[in-house]
């Protein structure tokens, strides 16, 4: 039996465990629906998030909820004329764990480019 190399020497252990890609993130759809919200200060109209990342109203909803309980979304919602509209908009806390997450997201490509997984072109 071969005796595996010695922890201490291996300084790489948990090199590749990227705990800032949150899975709360990491979902496609909610990733598209935070670019989205970052990229608006102001905030977006729910009808404007959905058409930008082409979701439906159902899938847009389960995914505002995951983000809303997180505290990283929140829902406005106004009536003027006999319509509602939605606003949604990034929260502060909600803002800094998304740049927290692309960060870790930008450390993965640059791990991948350096070690020419990622042709950079």
């Amino acid at each position: 039996m071969v005796d595996p190399a010695p922890a201490a020497a291996d300084s790489s252990a948990g090199r590749f465990h990227y705990a800032g890609l949150t899975r709360l993130a990491h979902e496609r759809a909610r990733l598209g629906l935070l670019m989205a919200l970052a990229d608006a200060p102001a905030g977006l109209l729910f009808a404007e998030v959905r058409a930008a990342c082409r979701l439906t109203d159902g899938n847009l909803n389960r995914h505002l909820a995951a983000l809303i309980d997180a505290g990283w979304v929140e829902m406005w919602k106004k009536s003027r004329q006999g319509t509602s509209q939605t606003r949604l908009i990034l929260t502060s806390s909600g803002r800094e764990a998304f740049q927290d997450y692309l960060r870790e997201l930008r450390r993965v490509l640059s791990d991948a480019v350096d070690r020419g997984l990622v042709d950079e072109t």
